[in-house]
């Protein structure tokens, strides 16, 4: 009986140390053999990013954000930093989310996460912002062109993040340009430009400058049409201003002439008639035998004379 007590005494503490052991281990995960658990983040220049850093065993140990600088964001749900972008999504002892506002190029890097054991343990993450392009510009149109021309179309784009990729299009057809890149601080200026001499086949061509960009969803385009000047199309384009050139031309020479014969005309009528008003009145004694003497009123005076016998 003695034996069998003894038996299950030392089996009942060999049960309560393997316990005792099973339950140490698993503190020490929970406090000291766990990193925190983060992702890797992009995000659209201006948009928001949520950086979420989460443990799956937590004795009540604080959770830390610090920031591509090392600066504390949120200790716990005690934000550090005066930033009114930054602000706490969820706070507990196994998960610290936070959320960025108004992304900019500049809050790009790598953030840290810390959970404050005895040592302190981190893991990291990175935050990757995308750089919109802007709306293309072509430049290099000759309005209009005159075929055997040699031009230069260039099509720019900037602000993008990584650098956008430029195509061109001749109508449907894309064609071949020669693109340079230039860094602007952390964003990127791109150009392309095609080069071509001008034949009577580019008239009403559509060239179509398309910027792609991993931030868009669709493309941004920009077109231009050229027109080109040749013989045949000189010919087509050229006569309506010479027409109206040539009209313009015959109307005031016409009016000119017009104007000279009523001048002509109005003079001579005008010296006709101070010439009959003078005629036989030089010699006249008075006026009555001025008018009589006039040579309108001449022949009527004739006519009146009476003869007394």
């Amino acid at each position: 009986m003695m034996l069998q007590l003894r038996l299950i005494f030392i089996l009942y503490s060999l049960c309560a140390s393997v316990f005792k052991v099973a339950g140490t281990k698993s503190k020490a995960k929970g406090s000291q053999g766990q990193f925190p658990i983060t992702q890797n983040v992009t995000v659209v220049e201006g948009g928001t990013a949520n950086m979420t850093c989460r443990v799956d065993y937590n004795d009540n140990t604080s959770l830390q954000w610090s920031n591509p600088a090392q600066q504390t964001l949120f200790f716990g749900d005690k934000k550090a930093l005066r930033d009114h972008r930054i602000e706490l999504v969820r706070a507990s002892s196994q998960e610290l989310t936070i959320r960025i506002n108004d992304v900019s190029l500049s809050d790009e890097g790598q953030y840290t996460c810390s959970l404050f054991t005895m040592p302190v343990k981190t893991t990291k993450a990175f935050l990757t912002v995308l750089g919109v392009p802007s709306r293309p510009e072509i430049t290099g149109f000759a309005k209009p062109a005159m075929e055997k021309d040699v031009i230069t179309l260039t099509c720019t784009t900037s602000g993008s993040k990584p650098a956008a990729n430029i195509r061109w299009f001749r109508n449907d057809k894309e064609v071949q340009g020669t693109m340079e890149v230039n860094a602007t601080g952390k964003s990127f200026t791109v150009k392309s430009s095609l080069q071509f001499q001008v034949n009577k086949q580019d008239d009403g061509v559509a060239y179509t400058c398309s910027v792609e960009h991993v931030s868009l969803s669709n493309p941004y385009m920009t077109t231009e049409v050229l027109e080109v000047h040749y013989p045949n199309a000189l010919g087509q384009h050229g006569p309506d201003h010479a027409l109206i050139g040539g009209v313009v031309a015959v109307v005031v020479f016409i009016t000119l002439c017009l104007i000279i014969v009523l001048g002509r005309y109005l003079a001579r009528h005008k010296g006709t008639y101070l010439t009959h008003e003078a005629k036989g009145s030089e010699d006249a004694p008075d006026a009555d035998t001025a008018i009589i003497n006039a040579e309108g009123n001449h022949v009527h005076a004739e006519e009146k004379k009476e003869y007394f016998i």
